[in-house]
């Protein structure tokens, strides 16, 4: 028996739309960040680009042009934090629709060589501004009956990548609060997702890393190439819009396959000798 599709279809291109909308964007001034910024801006949303530093999140904003307003703010601090959501609270009104948390960065050195300084300080900069984030923007969202909050986490949360034990381990937590928080969330409206790339590259890990390393990443990949930044935000912009409105406590992961290969030798069969 033939139990035909009564549901309407909906216009599905209007859905990746975001007019009418507003979003903050933290990390805002730089790679995954700056391309998440023009995503949004691109689809119609007004945007509040984030960042430490003023000037940068400004060159955001000016490209963006329209309503693309900026702030500088130190995401790991709830009085800075604070600030930011009282002038999104200020600015957007009932507008206010999500948050997008870019930041992030690598302590990369085995266990051994990480002190308890740097074991706090990986954690507050992969973890704090997304408990923040979560506290002061979800409610926030909450109260005008939903939004999306997503999140930038990495494979290492999810695979033991060499020299970036403490790094792992934090965005691992990452990846858990965001399940927390969208079950903490989800019956006040508000989606809660995160990506999780493999290396990208950004304009800090270019400057950082050498061709040969790029290379040798390249030939891992199924695909052959390397993330780009607005690979990344491709993803987040995905996961924004109403085309994932039934998208929530979800770990997307963004690494070209690279995380599905195990890490042995090629195996090859050996083929019989010749008669």
């Amino acid at each position: 028996m033939i139990y035909p599709d009564s549901h309407e279809v909906p216009d599905f291109t209007s859905l990746l739309r975001l007019d009418g909308r507003a979003f903050v964007v933290l990390g805002a001034g730089d790679g995954m960040g700056r391309q998440t910024a023009h995503a949004l801006g691109q689809c119609g949303a007004r945007v509040l680009c984030v960042d430490r530093d003023m000037g940068l999140a400004e060159a955001v904003a000016r490209e963006i042009g329209g309503t693309a307003t900026a702030i500088a703010a130190d995401v790991t601090s709830r009085a800075d934090m604070e600030k930011v959501f009282s002038v999104a609270d200020a600015d957007f009104r009932d507008a206010f629709a999500g948050v997008v948390d870019i930041v992030g960065m690598a302590t990369t050195a085995p266990l051994s060589a990480i002190d308890d300084a740097a074991w706090a300080g990986q954690f507050d900069i992969v973890l704090r501004h997304a408990y923040l984030t979560i506290q002061l923007g979800g409610q926030a969202l909450a109260k005008r009956g939903g939004g999306s909050l997503t999140f930038v986490g990495s494979i290492s949360g999810a695979v033991s990548v060499a020299n970036q034990a403490a790094y792992g381990a934090a965005k691992a937590a990452l990846h858990h609060l965001v399940r927390c928080a969208a079950h903490e969330l989800g019956p006040s409206g508000v989606r809660v997702n995160a990506v999780a790339p493999g290396f990208v590259r950004t304009p800090r890990l270019l400057k950082a890393l050498s061709p040969e390393f790029w290379e040798g990443v390249s030939r891992a990949n199924p695909l052959r190439r390397v993330a780009i930044p607005a690979d990344i935000a491709a993803a987040m912009l995905f996961l924004t819009s109403d085309l994932a409105r039934y998208v929530t406590a979800n770990i997307l992961t963004l690494d070209g396959g690279t995380s599905s290969i195990a890490a042995l030798p090629e195996f090859r069969v050996p083929r019989p000798a010749p008669a």
